[in-house]
């Protein structure tokens, strides 16, 4: 998926989330997003499920409520990210930066998490 196809999602996504006519919720199940630049992206509500987001910028980017089960976020950026309500059940989250991830209500049953080290694989 390329820089072009997530802007338009997220516009898209954005008029969702507003309600307004033209807007999409945004599904990126299984969607290979590894190295993508989703700095303060609003992504509140969307399918992740099973995404790969290995390397991703979520930095600041809102995903609260959204369905993150099953994603590959090994050595992602959430520091600030807002995370209050999402599905993280069985999310791979080692080597994630959380520093100052807002978590309350999410769920993060059977997920793995570990510091973050320097690089990924």
């Amino acid at each position: 998926m390329n820089a072009d196809d997530i802007a338009r999602i997220l516009a898209s996504h954005a008029l969702w989330d507003t309600m307004q006519a033209g807007g999409a919720r945004a599904v990126l199940r299984g969607a290979d997003l590894r190295e993508a630049d989703l700095v303060g992206a609003h992504l509140g509500g969307a399918d992740l499920s099973n995404a790969d987001l290995r390397g991703a910028d979520l930095a600041g980017a809102d995903l609260s409520g959204a369905d993150l089960s099953g994603a590959d976020f090994r050595f992602a950026d959430l520091t600030g990210a807002i995370l209050h309500g999402a599905d993280l059940t069985g999310a791979d989250l080692r080597g994630v930066d959380l520093s100052g991830a807002y978590l309350e209500g999410a769920s993060l049953q059977r997920a793995q998490v570990s510091p973050r080290r320097a690089g990924y694989v």
